[in-house]
């Protein structure tokens, strides 16, 4: 009874034989789009080839993927040959490729590049709109799926590196039908709850599954949003519009969650070091003061207070020596002087003065009488006057001028002939 039960292993082995001998899958042709594409270290590909209605896994060793002239992307669309064969850990088929060409870029690829480059001439990418991440948020919301190893991973870490944070969920759907929709309904019912900083994304997972960050309602929503916003979508090789349009990108969930808070042995050690910072400095201006105060102490101000009294005391005897020295030659001056007045010659003999005087004046008179115009005339000339002005010379008369002649005794009116 027991004969007729073989291993999974056995199977697998049947079917891998059954395979690799059917001269049919000896050498497949396929076309198909890219997805979940990978390249390992060692330069083999790993992805998946699929159409509208199957896929299949997809494996091209370093020494053909180095023949390929271009660089493979999730979305494109290739030809591709190789072998078919089971992988027995697995028992899943796949095809080894051997050559691919390619056929074009998908629709997925198309869409993404089209919403990308109207998004950026709308100014939804431009650093200057980008709001800044506060460096000690309280309340961090994350839309994300309520299950699934992306939540765990973002509140783990918050609660690691800084547990003072509170973490709000607003759960979305993150694939399939209606999760554009729904991850923009939880941005912005997010936005409203006066939160410092808003997760969005998802773990990784195909161009397909991610494909919820890639639509224009979830980026619009983002840039609308009041709230700070950090994308983190799939693995650190992918990139959605989210990325585009949030204020910060995070290559991961647990990347966007360490992005989002301090660490705070970080912020303890800084604390730390700022403490022996202020320490040292309090000690110094402490001892700065102790120093300035034993000086200050030791001042000969302080030790003989009476020595003030006594230099000013000084001074104000040499001030006033000065004062009566000055005094005494004023005085000495004005002595002299007054001396010297009183013994002048108007105080001896004043009428001396006055003779001198009058002689001064009899000679002065006599001048002006020399100088008399009527003394002149008295001698016997004349002044002769035109228009009131004397005449100096013969030049200054014209014919029929009527001149005017002062003599001592009288004037004469006579006209030029």
């Amino acid at each position: 009874m027991q004969d007729k039960y073989i291993t999974v292993g056995q199977l697998t082995r049947y079917i891998k034989y059954k395979i690799d001998n059917d001269p049919n899958l000896e050498e497949v042709y396929l076309k198909g789009e890219i997805s979940n594409f990978k390249a390992h270290s060692r330069g083999h590909f790993y992805f998946t080839l699929k159409d509208e209605s199957s896929r299949i896994n997809a494996i091209m060793f370093q020494s053909s993927a180095k023949k390929v002239p271009f660089i493979p992307q999730d979305g494109m669309k290739v030809l591709i040959k190789g072998k078919v064969s089971v992988y027995p850990e697995t028992g899943s088929y796949q095809i080894y490729v051997s050559e691919m060409l390619e056929d074009g870029v998908g629709n997925l690829y198309i869409a993404f590049e089209q919403l990308k480059k109207k998004l950026k001439e709308e100014g939804l990418f431009d650093k200057d709109k980008k709001k800044k991440i506060p460096k000690i948020p309280e309340k961090i919301g994350v839309v994300t799926a309520p299950t699934g190893a992306a939540i765990r991973d973002i509140t783990s870490t918050i609660k690691r590196r800084w547990p003072l944070a509170e973490v709000y969920l607003f759960p979305a759907l993150v694939q399939g039908e209606g999760a554009k929709e729904s991850v923009a309904k939880k941005i912005k019912q997010a936005d409203n709850y006066g939160l410092d900083i808003l997760i969005i994304g998802r773990g990784g997972g195909s161009i397909e599954d991610l494909w919820a960050f890639n639509e224009e309602i979830v980026a619009r929503a983002i840039f609308e949003a009041k709230t700070p916003i950090i994308s983190a979508v799939g693995h650190e090789v992918d990139f959605t519009i989210a990325d585009f349009v949030a204020d910060m990108r995070a290559p991961t969930p647990t990347g966007a969650a360490e992005m989002s808070v301090p660490d705070i042995k970080d912020v303890l050690n800084y604390l730390n070091q700022v403490k022996i910072r202020e320490s040292i400095s309090i000690k110094n201006i402490l001892d700065k003061k102790k120093k300035a105060l034993e000086e200050l102490v030791n001042r000969n101000i302080l030790k003989s207070p009476e020595g003030i009294y006594i230099i000013k005391e000084q001074n104000y005897i040499n001030l006033l020596d000065k004062l009566n020295l000055t005094y005494n030659n004023y005085i000495s001056r004005k002595i002299h002087s007054y001396e010297k007045i009183k013994s002048s010659i108007i105080f001896k003999d004043p009428l001396r003065i006055l003779d001198k005087d009058k002689n001064n004046f009899n000679v002065v008179l006599s001048k002006l009488e020399t100088l008399n115009p009527i003394s002149t005339l008295n001698r016997g000339y004349s002044i002769t006057k035109k228009d009131d002005k004397v005449i100096e010379s013969i030049k200054d008369i014209n014919k029929k001028d009527n001149l005017n002649i002062e003599l001592k005794d009288g004037n004469i009116n006579v006209e030029v002939i």
